[in-house]
């Protein structure tokens, strides 16, 4: 939302209805499987013309609900989502804000932390960002060992809980990462999709239980689900987060990993976010110690280098 007011967009599909970009037929598609997410409607109508084009059934309703649903995602993405050159200034102050950090769970699913950390690939500070997928495109099991310092002198692990617009996977559900530049990724993405051949992998919408089935559907996901948010740390930072009731499953996973500091961001000086925040957290946490700091102090930006350290986003 600092970067940029088009990050304020409160739903895709919001941004369809508004514009009426649905069919009837898509609209009945939500509506049956009590969804707001697009991915999911997505992957499914995919799947079920796939299952009619193998047993040679004619279906052209279903073919046309799939080709609705994906212009209708293309469309209301390209329209929310900034260009890369728009973001393009903010990226050396997150670049420099996430490198202190061993560890970055982004949230969203938008492209801003994945230009941040590709911004850094140009600067030759021995800092590395991962994000565990190799180069054919495809995640590591064994992300632990990317802990390991190769040619960096320090390096820091990005994971999506959520997804990402940039993660994909195929008719036989294998999953991948999109690899372009950081001024052609959006484009590169959005024609993917037009292919037919790769379906986004991102949580978009939907309450807690729903988000948690998607991520038990996802390969990738749920490894980040079971290994990565269970992992051992002492210190997390939450920056720009709501910690909405429909999210707090990500902080569950964290009970009994050894945090003992917490620092939240708040906006606007709200005492009622703090109190809500505060809540939450010894609710799901335990007895930690929390702290609150200005979202919008340029003070917020200077984390000194800590060890054992993950930030939420």
């Amino acid at each position: 939302m600092a970067a940029c007011s088009k990050f304020g967009y409160g739903s895709l599909l919001g941004h369809a209805h508004t514009n009426g970009l649905l069919e009837h037929d898509v609209n009945s598609l939500f509506e049956f499987f009590g969804t707001k997410d697009f991915e999911l409607i997505l992957r499914l109508v995919w799947q079920a013309t796939n299952v009619n084009k193998a047993l040679k059934i004619r279906d052209d309703r279903t073919s046309q609900a799939y080709f609705n649903v994906r212009e209708s995602l293309i469309k209301a993405v390209r329209a929310v989502h900034p260009e890369y050159a728009d973001m393009e200034k903010h990226l050396p102050k997150m670049y420099h804000f996430l490198k202190c950090f061993d560890t970055v769970i982004s949230l969203n699913y938008d492209l801003l932390v994945y230009w941040a950390i590709t911004y850094g690939l140009n600067i030759y500070d021995g800092h590395k960002f991962k994000d565990c997928f190799l180069r054919d495109g495809k995640f590591d099991d064994s992300w632990q060992r990317m802990r390991k310092l190769y040619k960096e002198t320090a390096n820091t692990l990005v994971f999506y809980p959520h997804g990402n617009l940039s993660l994909c996977r195929n008719s036989v559900e294998i999953e991948a990462k999109i690899h372009a530049s950081g001024a052609n990724l959006l484009a590169t993405i959005l024609h993917t999709w037009c292919t037919g051949t790769r379906v986004p992998l991102f949580v978009s919408e939907g309450t807690m239980q729903q988000k948690i089935t998607s991520i038990q559907g996802s390969h990738y996901l749920s490894t980040v689900y079971r290994e990565v948010l269970t992992s051992q740390r002492s210190n997390l930072t939450i920056y720009g987060w709501a910690l909405g009731e429909h999210d707090r499953h990500i902080l569950n996973r964290m009970k009994d990993t050894g945090i003992k500091r917490v620092a939240v961001s708040v906006y606007g000086s709200s005492q009622a976010y703090c109190n809500y925040a505060y809540q939450v957290i010894k609710d799901e946490l335990g007895p930690v110690e929390i702290d609150f700091f200005d979202c919008e102090s340029p003070d917020c930006w200077i984390t000194p280098k800590n060890t054992n350290q993950l930030v939420l986003k």
